[in-house]
């Protein structure tokens, strides 16, 4: 065979190769466009209590289920499986251990993740990833262990609903806490976690923006500080939150699970311990829940129809 022979064979082979490339390229891109439809469509409004599922770490913690309980109707129900920091890969591996597992889930709520959502026993489930956020992609996995998540709850139970709970940085994050927010909702959340994690499962999954609505209702407070813990020396935890804060992502929960506006509900609920939380007052109230109805309205992937 002659030299130009062999040229024209690679020639070929590379074009064949690109063409093969760009088919594959249109394949993903053509998933990912079927998978924004998927979490931009509306979802039916549930006709009453739901049975809520939270899979996470603390910035779901205790209390923020336990205050969305006593918001839900009656007859709503929840159980969760946390850890420290804990990514959605930590808790799907069982090789892997959850860093604080005995500590976060010493209480009459916990109910282990796999065992609970292969008996298909709630009607809702909230994903929460690790932040930082990129650390999770990059390190874990996140937009495949997403997916298996997804594809084990819907094995269990077809008609459960799917949620990915956004999440929010450090205030001291040096790109700017806002800023953060404001970027990494479309470029992580979105195209690096859920839209992928829908394309690879085909499993139809929905957002609970609690950093855009966490953003927005501190954009409107003169000093936000008061959405957040207290560290033990009591200076202001950089991530953590206080009673108004868990308050708040309890509205937007409410907000999403139930597609119905938080505006009236009662600022004054108990923490899960049992004990009073610090309410907010009156005109704090209603600002967090009206800013929360018009911040999941204005997202289509909340499955809240326009």
């Amino acid at each position: 065979m002659g030299r130009r022979q062999l040229l024209r064979i690679g020639a070929g082979a590379a074009v064949a190769l690109g063409a093969a490339l760009a088919a594959g390229g249109g394949w993903r891109a053509w998933q990912l466009r079927r998978a924004a439809d998927l979490v931009a469509a509306p979802v039916r409004p549930p006709t009453g209590a739901l049975s809520v599922y939270h899979l996470g770490h603390s910035l779901v913690g205790r209390d923020m289920p336990a205050m969305l309980a006593q918001l839900a109707p009656a007859g709503h129900s929840y159980a969760s499986q946390l850890g420290w920091g804990a990514s959605l890969r930590d808790h799907y591996d069982p090789d892997i251990p959850v860093n604080g597992f005995a500590e976060e889930n010493d209480h009459d709520r916990f109910a282990p993740a796999r065992e609970t959502l292969a008996d298909g026993a709630f009607e809702a489930v909230v994903f929460t990833e690790m932040v930082e956020l990129r650390d999770a992609i990059r390190y874990h996995d996140s937009a495949a262990t997403l997916a298996r998540w997804a594809q084990l709850a819907r094995a269990a139970r077809g008609d459960v609903r799917l949620y990915l709970y956004e999440t929010w940085h450090h205030t001291d994050d040096p790109q700017g806490w806002a800023a953060r927010i404001a970027a990494d909702y479309q470029t992580l959340w979105l195209d690096r976690v859920l839209l992928p994690a829908v394309a690879r499962s085909g499993e139809a999954m929905h957002v609970i923006p609690g950093g855009q609505c966490l953003a927005s209702v501190a954009a409107r407070m003169e000093d936000p500080a008061p959405l957040f813990a207290r560290t033990p020396e009591g200076t202001v935890d950089t991530i953590h939150l206080g009673d108004l804060g868990n308050y708040l992502i309890a509205l937007v929960h409410f907000a999403v699970l139930y597609q119905r506006s938080p505006v009236g509900l009662p600022p004054a609920l108990n923490r899960a311990d049992g004990t009073a939380a610090d309410p907010p007052d009156a005109e704090l109230a209603l600002m967090m829940q009206q800013t929360v109805w018009d911040t999941v309205r204005a997202l289509p992937q909340t499955g809240i129809a326009a």
